[in-house]
């Protein structure tokens, strides 16, 4: 049972059309592909992708009707599999099940629903551009601004003048306040935006609460993964990037400004006031301490310690973290060191 309603089935020559792909051979443009699948369990009917080596020897057994594949793959393809060569198969296959499979893409109504639910709580200042969807439970305090085409998952609360772009989604019970959210924005659920910031002034007679008076801005094109949580800013705004994506359960601190079309793996923690620039990849569990600048284009190794900035385009890791070529070479020589003192043994 798939839980996705396919929108579309296209024919070979629309895939073709949608992803530049090039048809090796003598295909019939005209077949329909119904699904995506992996190599190794697709029927007739399927596309497949083949973009790791890895997965290389699935290929000559696959029963897929076509695959999109990069030139230095294109003679492996079986004659029973339409071989479409694209530079980015992995990309272009995206594309198509974007296409086939749009609500996978973005989050609609989990109600199947238009308009405002009467089920929701949306107070009489709010403006809801046309389209909005608001369903069952949901609350949108007041005078927030909702953009068009815009969805509200059940139990989600929007908070006191918050601003959503349009065609944003905000996830079941994710809550949103003291923030301004671009358009075609992501949000999962259970995603936490615009609580205070962790801000206390510390001493021996007790730690006094700062009040967090920033905000969270979210600009276009980000994707929030599921529970988790961007703190507003103590006395500037936490700003996250055009186009950067966020995994589940990452935690983002006070005033932190991430650049435009990061990448942050689950897990991840950064610490207040830390920057990075723009295409920064940090793996899971990557610790990030406060008040760094990381680099353009860093790119921070998996459970990473970082606690020094990070020059642009530098590949780190390890705790503390180092520079990758160092850090394994480091590995490598107490390696043979160990060996050593095995056989002085």
């Amino acid at each position: 049972m798939k839980f996705f309603r396919r929108a579309v089935a296209p024919t070979l020559a629309e895939i073709v059309e949608w992803t530049g792909a090039r048809a090796i051979g003598e295909v019939d443009l005209g077949q329909k592909i119904f699904d995506v699948a992996p190599l190794d369990r697709a029927r007739p009917g399927d596309l497949v992708f083949l973009d790791n080596p890895k997965y290389a020897d699935q290929l000559a057994t696959t029963r897929a009707t076509a695959c999109l594949l990069s030139e230095r793959h294109a003679d492996r393809a079986p004659k029973s599999v339409a071989a479409l060569v694209v530079r980015e198969p992995y990309r272009a296959c995206a594309i198509v099940a974007a296409k086939i499979y749009p609500e996978a893409a973005r989050p609609g109504s989990w109600f199947d629903s238009h308009g405002v639910s009467p089920g929701a709580n949306v107070h009489p200042s709010a403006r809801l551009e046309a389209d909005v969807i608001v369903d069952p439970g949901a609350v949108i305090g007041p005078h927030a601004e909702i953009g068009a085409g815009a969805t509200i998952g059940p139990n989600a609360v929007v908070g006191p003048h918050v601003r959503i772009g349009r065609n944003s989604s905000i996830g079941a019970g994710a809550t949103v306040c003291h923030a301004l959210i671009g358009d075609r924005v992501i949000v999962h659920p259970g995603v936490r935006i615009g609580q205070d910031g962790f801000g206390f002034a510390m001493g021996p007679r007790g730690h006094l609460k700062a009040p967090q008076v920033g905000r969270v801005i979210v600009q276009d094109d980000v994707e929030i993964g599921a529970n988790s949580t961007i703190d507003r800013g103590a006395n500037r705004d936490t700003i996250i990037g055009e186009g950067t994506k966020i995994d589940n359960l990452v935690q983002i601190a006070h005033n932190v400004v991430i650049g435009r079309h990061c990448v942050i793996v689950s897990q991840v923690g950064i610490s207040g006031s830390t920057e990075f620039g723009d295409f920064v990849v940090a793996g899971g569990q990557a610790g990030i301490t406060g008040h760094l600048k990381i680099g353009m284009g860093a790119q921070i190794g998996a459970q990473s310690g970082v606690m020094a900035d990070v020059p642009p385009g530098a590949r780190i890791g390890g705790s503390p973290a180092r520079d990758a070529r160092q850090r394994l070479k480091g590995g490598a020589a107490v390696d043979r060191l160990g060996r050593r003192k095995g056989t002085e043994a």
